[in-house]
């Protein structure tokens, strides 16, 4: 695993080597977040299976439980199970697919979310065909995450000996929701922040791999319901795919490298709500409908902070519930944990690209955080409702008879929404951070609103220089910063926005 030490050194280190320097470490460094997830839920499994886990709400309160039961547990395992390509219970693979693993399999580029493209058999994918080989490590993080974020499809495989169901990917349990997790200050913080009283006291068991264990696994003729889950140790290593790997012959010496990879269908779960989704931020569909929050392709996650620290505020149950009465020790500057959330934001069967904000939180601001993220994320769309209103005053005397076709178009030449949205996020940060540290809610609120209005200002400027400097030129740029004034003086504005003390 990549580990950051606290003194910010980058280092691999095994899995008992991480466990065991755990207190020591800053976190996980992986090349993507949605592999830190899948990382850092392994080590939550492994804590869970080794029944290393709060008995309570008020042990977890106390965070004061130490982590050496899990490497000594990890320590006396047998080696077999833990082998990456043994012949009949592989780790985290299914071994049923040697049998057709010589006529399917291609290049380990399919392991990968980023890298595999379209999973839709009829495109093109000569890349995969490729066998650059992978490190063994890489391939089994990049392992990780696909039992978890693997996208729904069509699988690359004949399912005429398994059955057919084996070629339908059903998307992974983290698909399409945002998965938030508690950072601490150390490694050892962030574990012990988001373990969990399981339900009944009971941990479940380990997915070490599809064979060999004492539990059932599904078939592939037809499609199984779901299975319910025994508990999170099954919940956080659970198959979300059958995959094999196969090593490339090793130089003498040399890292182990896979280069030939076969993937299928995997498990199917049926989750609980009130128990399985222990992190959840509910938000509400236009259909009215309630579910986790998901991620979204024209909304950054930042925008949404203010869903997590409502949560915060007013669950009673599950992570948010547990925050409330977090007693952490405040040593050193910053907050004492930070809530990550992080999304795969995909176009049907194609990763498009990861999402994911870091948002500070002391259960002591609790309430304060929760206000400065919803009346900060308030001023930022009027900021952008006035930039786009600006435009439209622009366009309609730079553009007196336009084609309907056209409009678009046209304009986006004026709108400075583009620039503005990326820039608004550092403000935006800041004050959370500046909250979190216990500072004063409405000043910092005016300070941000204040810079927000001058980078408007800004690049709704840069925007008009377009403009021809002839009498319509001037009269579009006129009318423009005349609309976007008038909307930061409107009484319907945010109080930040017009320089007045909220009350």
């Amino acid at each position: 695993m990549p580990v950051v030490s606290l003194k910010g050194e980058a280092v691999d280190l095994s899995l008992v080597e991480v466990l065991q320097r755990a207190e020591e470490l800053s976190g996980l460094f992986c090349a993507t977040p949605g592999e830190g997830v899948a990382l850092l839920e392994y080590l939550l499994a492994l804590c869970y299976a080794s029944e290393t886990f709060p008995s309570s709400d008020e042990e977890w309160a106390e965070q004061e439980y130490r982590l050496d039961k899990v490497e000594e547990w990890l320590l006396l395992e047998s080696a077999d199970d833990w082998d990456l390509f043994h012949p009949e219970r592989p780790l985290g693979q299914n071994s049923r697919l040697r049998q057709q693993f010589d006529e399917d399999a291609t290049g380990p580029a399919q392991l990968v979310i980023e890298r595999v493209g379209d999973y839709v058999q009829l495109f093109d994918h000569h890349h995969l065909e490729h066998s650059a080989p992978l490190p063994a490590a890489a391939a089994f993080r990049a392992l990780l995450t696909q039992h978890h974020y693997g996208l729904a499809g069509r699988a690359r495989i004949s399912g005429k000996m398994l059955g057919p169901k084996l070629t339908n990917l059903a998307a992974g349990r983290l698909q399409g929701r945002i998965r938030v997790l508690v950072q601490g200050r150390t490694l050892a913080d962030t574990l012990r922040l988001n373990l969990y009283p399981p339900a009944d006291g009971e941990p479940g068991h380990f997915n070490h791999s599809w064979t060999g264990g004492k539990y059932a696994r599904r078939e592939f003729m037809a499609k199984p319901p779901g299975r319910p889950i025994t508990g999170p140790a099954d919940l956080l290593s659970y198959l979300g795919r059958s995959v094999l790997l196969e090593p490339a012959p090793a130089a003498e010496g040399g890292p182990v490298l896979v280069d030939r990879v076969l993937i299928g269908a995997g498990e199917l779960l049926a989750l609980d709500p009130a128990r399985d989704l222990d992190d959840a931020v509910l938000g509400k569909m236009l259909n009215g409908h309630r579910k986790p929050l998901w991620p979204s392709p024209t909304r950054a996650l930042w925008r949404e902070a203010h869903a997590l620290y409502t949560a915060a505020t007013r669950e009673t149950t599950g992570l948010f519930g547990r925050l409330r009465h977090l007693k952490f020790p405040y040593e050193g500057g910053g907050p004492p944990c930070v809530l990550w959330a992080v999304g795969l934001i995909a176009n049907k069967t194609v990763a498009a690209t990861w999402t994911e904000g870091h948002f500070p939180y002391a259960p002591s601001q609790g309430q304060e955080l929760c206000d400065v993220s919803r009346r900060g994320s308030e001023v930022a769309e009027y900021v952008a409702r006035a930039l786009e209103r600006a435009a439209y005053a622009a366009w309609k005397v730079a553009y007196p008879n336009p084609k309907p076709a056209d409009r678009k178009a046209q304009m986006a030449r004026f709108d400075a929404r583009r620039e503005f949205w990326p820039a608004a996020k550092e403000p935006f940060m800041r004050l959370l951070d500046q909250t979190a540290r216990g500072g004063d809610v409405d000043l910092g609120l005016r300070d941000y609103a204040r810079e927000l209005r001058a980078q408007a200002e800004e690049f709704l400027r840069n925007r008009l220089d377009a403009l021809q400097q002839d009498q319509k030129g001037m009269l579009a740029r006129a009318r423009a910063e005349r609309r976007f004034q008038a909307d930061m003086a409107d009484a319907k504005a945010p109080a930040e926005l017009r320089e007045e003390r909220q009350r």
